[in-house]
């Protein structure tokens, strides 16, 4: 009787542990789902749209309506605010996008 006693406590003692780490494994992932990835230029949606990170290193002769007051905080698909660094858009779900780069879907907010 002694020995079923002695691993009835051990298996408790190993569920109150696993419980206890289930609030420290969801918090981590939740740190890790708060932060969404930054847009690669190299992603096919972001290269079809011509996005770059830096709205000054945008190629003017491919696109020739581009002007240097347009940027990603300043669009209305940017879901920041204006003076963030980098933000959501809508166009790249998922990803944060530099607030100082642009796209050829640039729009202005209004």
């Amino acid at each position: 009787m002694n020995e079923s006693l002695l691993k009835r406590r051990t298996l408790l003692k190993g569920a109150l542990a696993a419980l206890a780490a289930i609030p420290v494994v969801t918090a981590a992932g939740r740190a890790e789902a708060a932060a969404p990835a930054t847009l690669d230029p190299n992603d096919p949606t972001a290269k079809a749209l011509g996005y770059n990170a830096d709205t000054s290193k945008v190629d003017a002769a491919k696109y020739p309506a581009h002007k240097a007051e347009q940027k990603c905080s300043n669009c209305v698909q940017f879901q920041g605010k204006a003076t963030d660094a980098a933000g959501g858009c809508n166009l790249f779900p998922g990803k944060q996008v530099a607030g100082a780069g642009w796209c050829s879907a640039w729009t202005k907010k209004p």
